[in-house]
């Protein structure tokens, strides 16, 4: 038997799951462990990464769809098969994260949708709620299987770009959300959105002056601005094809994903 904790992980997945092992299998210094989720359409195997004799680390890979998975800890040792040590049930829920990354996409050209943005905003949630926010906006947004033709800016490109609106861009920087805009300033549409002037005649570029963003203000003017350090805490695909590899730098931890 083993304990997974938690049980549950969000779809577009990122989170530490840490996993206590019995006495019987308390770990070995030779001995290899990794666990594989089964679920309906695709697997996943993640490595481990010890914390102390009885428990290990790992994080959670991002699912196709809400459902209970079978999640079998295997262990391995050269010369040796390879042992299904124990098996659990594991959940993928779809958070209000999602369904924040969800609305946000479908309404990147919707007025109506942007204005209630800026009324969130009015409220002003503290620092640390907005960094928790940033992190798992911008996660399920690299999750969401985005149209081709999907754009920053909206499905309407025939806007000109001098008539005044709120983009996403401008949702994004006046929360001060570093990860999302720069996930934003990667997708079509999320360059030329700095350039667009809100009913105020506020940029996204003046917003991060104005409110005093330098981190951001710098993301968005410097020529070779590169990824927030906070970024790269989170899990990077290496290699993709029919196999989907990602490494965690942060705890050291390699997933892969296929096809079951």
């Amino acid at each position: 038997v083993m304990k997974l904790n938690p049980q549950q992980a969000p779809l577009y997945g990122d989170s530490v799951i840490t996993v206590q092992l019995t006495e019987e299998d308390k770990i070995e210094d030779d001995v290899v462990f990794y666990l594989v989720f089964t679920g309906s359409t695709v697997q996943h195997c993640t490595s481990t990464r010890k914390i102390n004799p009885g428990s290990l680390e790992t994080i959670s890979p991002g699912h196709d769809c809400c459902e209970t998975v079978k999640v079998a800890l295997c262990a391995s040792r050269e010369g040796h098969p390879v042992l299904v040590v124990a098996e659990e049930n594991f959940q993928f829920v779809q958070d209000e994260a999602y369904d924040a990354a969800q609305f946000l996409a479908t309404c990147a050209g919707n007025q109506q949708a942007l204005n209630f943005t800026r009324f969130l905003d009015r409220s002003r949630p503290p620092a640390a709620d907005v960094d928790f926010l940033d992190e798992k906006v911008a996660l399920a947004f690299r999750h969401l299987k985005l149209p081709a033709e999907w754009n920053v800016l909206g499905a309407d490109q025939s806007l000109t770009e001098n008539i005044p609106r709120e983009t996403l861009m401008h949702f994004a920087v006046r929360l001060g959300l570093l990860r999302l805009t720069w996930f934003l300033l990667q997708q079509p549409g999320g360059r030329g959105a700095l350039s667009i002037h809100n009913n105020e005649g506020a940029t996204p570029v003046s917003l991060a002056l104005e409110r005093g963003y330098q981190k951001l203000h710098q993301l968005l003017t410097e020529e070779g601005a590169r990824e927030p350090d906070s970024w790269s805490t989170l899990s990077h695909t290496v290699h993709s094809g029919d196999y989907r590899v990602k490494h965690h730098r942060g705890l050291g931890v390699y997933l892969l994903t296929a096809e079951a």
